[in-house]
């Protein structure tokens, strides 16, 4: 049977869903650009991007191990607040290999140390996170291809149930000691810098020099040890490793001492892939590591958040944390990269003729 719906029965359902519905204003937002420099530009809102990012879907990092300052927490707290699936790939990768593996892994974003930053900026979309007046000038690109998101201070992790504390560099040429890097130094960011940390000693001056002066001093010092016996076999025979604070201070039963006046500080900048496949996302991710509670993330795998000076200010530092943050009073002092260059030059040549 077929049924007939009269022109004046159209006519009529019209009218009474117009009188049913208030008559609203359209109001057209703007476009999402998410390849923007900003979220106001980009998104406008949080919530927008928030909304492209979930379209997206999922964000792909490289070079992140969830051991390393607490990033384990961090990929699974913002993967569950938003419903983005995070491909944690290569997590061992290194900064120089986080960049060589781009190419054929495409990540969104890069976890990198200072130096490789700013040898591949041309590489990063730039980007400026809500939260940007708040990260020192000293270690950020003022166009916004990288900004650092935490960092921490050169230390001498030891087991208290093996030696005394150690009150110097010096104390470790004693008897007893047995010490170690974090891998060769040559090749190894966190063991470069402690061949660097242990040329300033005591550190009177509280600044460094041409770079290539620190790293003499640095392999004289290994090469000291190494004929007092004390160089260990491999970092899992040592009683000492010299490494970042955050590295040592999560190591099981041990101790963490920061000696004299001036102490070597270091940052990880982060960044954004200029091809990356999930733009949103990836700005989502900065947003998510800037914001108050990533900052105290980072701080809960004892890294020194960019941000913290702000935090405090605010109030919104998380003081059970901070406290358990390795003591020191020492001033610290940051290598620039010609004396970075510098240093790994003569490391490159000397290291393993000298102290290897």
């Amino acid at each position: 049977m077929t049924v007939r719906i009269s022109t004046a029965a159209v006519i009529l359902t019209a009218t009474i869903a117009g009188c049913g519905a208030p008559a609203t204003e359209n109001k057209q937002l703007p476009p999402v650009k998410p390849q923007a420099a900003s979220l106001q530009e980009g998104f406008s809102t949080m919530e927008n991007l928030v909304e492209a990012a979930r379209r997206e879907g999922s964000l792909t990092v490289v070079g992140l191990p969830r051991g390393w300052v607490n990033y384990g927490e961090i990929i699974d707290t913002f993967s569950e607040e938003y419903g983005i699936k995070v491909d944690q790939l290569e997590p061992d990768a290194s900064s120089k290999q986080e960049i060589e593996l781009a190419a054929r892994l495409k990540p969104d974003v890069f976890d990198l140390s200072l130096e490789v930053a700013v040898a591949n900026a041309a590489a990063f979309a730039p980007y400026r996170v809500q939260s940007w007046q708040d990260i020192p000038d000293e270690i950020k690109d003022h166009a916004g291809h990288w900004y650092a998101g935490y960092g921490g201070y050169m230390s001498i992790g030891y087991d208290p149930h093996r030696v005394a504390p150690p009150a110097s560099y010096g104390d470790l040429l004693k008897p007893g000691y047995s010490v170690s890097l974090s891998g060769d130094p040559r090749q190894t960011a966190s063991a470069f810098s402690g061949v660097m940390a242990a040329s300033l000693g005591d550190g009177k001056t509280g600044s460094l020099g041409d770079g290539k002066a620190e790293a003499r001093r640095g392999v004289e010092f290994f090469d000291r040890l190494r004929k007092a016996g004390n160089l260990a076999a491999s970092e899992r025979a040592a009683s000492v490793v010299l490494d970042w604070d955050y590295h040592n201070a999560a190591r099981a039963g041990w101790k963490v001492a920061i000696p004299g006046q001036s102490v070597l500080s270091s940052y990880y900048v982060q960044a954004i892939s200029k091809n990356a496949p999930h733009p949103a996302a990836a700005r989502l991710w900065q947003e998510f590591l800037f914001s108050d509670r990533g900052q105290n993330l980072f701080l809960k795998g004892y890294a020194h958040p960019a941000r913290l000076e702000a935090l405090q200010m605010r109030g919104t530092l998380d003081k059970e944390l901070a406290a358990k943050l390795p003591a020191t009073s020492a001033k610290p002092v940051m290598l620039t990269i010609p004396e970075t260059d510098a240093a790994k030059t003569y490391l490159q040549r000397e290291w393993n003729r000298k102290a290897g």
